[in-house]
């Protein structure tokens, strides 16, 4: 069998250009790539790639309807972006729009980690390299 290597992310939101920008101003992300029709885009986030892409898009894939991100309860998965500097980063994405969920704590381990969720409903862990 072939390896397996894991390629993306895809999230499913209301407003793909919404999301790319959030991103952009939260985290200082690059916007790689968002069609013209505004179903989908990309950032640059390194080997693995975070999209975006709106609801019809995901309800055409998968033949059937979900519960969106934006819904109720954070869904039970999370973006993770790491930085040396996990306050400063919390405070941006606070500054841009994100809701704080868990302010920046050390964890046991040493690595610090702060929770908050995006105007889309994303749930994002912001944390130090381990």
């Amino acid at each position: 069998m072939s390896a397996i290597n894991f390629a993306y992310t895809i999230v499913y939101v209301e407003d793909v250009g919404a999301s790319l920008d959030f991103f952009e101003r939260a985290f200082g992300l690059t916007r790689r790539f968002l069609h013209e029709s505004g179903a989908y885009g990309e950032l640059e986030t390194g080997a693995t790639t975070l999209s975006f892409a709106r609801h019809d898009i995901a309800r055409g894939n998968l033949g059937q309807d979900y519960r969106k991100a934006a819904d109720g309860a954070p869904l039970g998965m999370e973006v993770g972006l790491s930085t040396p500097d996990v306050p400063a980063a919390y405070a941006r994405a606070l500054g841009a729009g994100a809701q704080g969920l868990t302010p920046p704590m050390t964890k046991p381990w040493g690595q610090v980690v702060a929770y908050l969720r995006c105007p889309d409903g994303t749930l994002v862990e912001i944390c130090t390299p381990i």
